[in-house]
């Protein structure tokens, strides 16, 4: 008749295991670890790693201080018009804001040249059917300002 086996588990120690672990860290990860080292350095040479330093040490501060600035009311407005502005650009169908946008720097090079063009030329270049199309773009735009600027509604 066969006689069981005795197994007479070994406790797992956990301690063993990361002493074992760290020190095969460096051989099984020396490239990642001479980057950190290059990173490291850098970060020191730039003095990034004393304004973290810096940062770390006035934590508290920092948190007060940013909380005090957000709580003034020109911060409050900022960011509503930063939202607003956002939801405004959102809006925008950019194939059309790309279209917009593409011819401005050639007219930023008009209006830069020494001979600015006669009150006639620019009365002209007005008539015509992309300058009747941005007036009546810029038109309609002041109308929308006047309309938000009207205190009364």
């Amino acid at each position: 008749m066969a006689k069981p086996i005795e197994l007479i588990p070994t406790p797992h120690d956990a301690r063993e295991e990361l002493k074992r672990r760290v020190e095969n860290a460096p051989v099984e990860h020396a490239e990642a670890v001479l980057s950190a080292y290059e990173l490291l350095q850098e970060m020191h040479a730039s003095g990034t790693l004393d304004l973290l330093r810096g940062v770390a040490g006035a934590q508290g501060e920092i948190v007060q201080h940013a909380a005090g600035l957000a709580a003034q009311p020109e911060a409050i407005r900022a960011l509503r018009n930063l939202l607003i502005l956002s939801k405004l650009l959102g809006s925008i169908d950019p194939d059309t804001l790309h279209r917009i946008t593409e011819g401005l720097p050639a007219a930023a090079n008009q209006i830069s040249e020494d001979n600015p063009p006669s009150l006639f030329g620019i009365f002209r270049r007005m008539a015509s059917k992309d300058g009747r199309r941005a007036l009546a773009a810029a038109v309609s735009i002041l109308e929308s300002v006047g309309k938000g600027m009207d205190r009364g509604k």
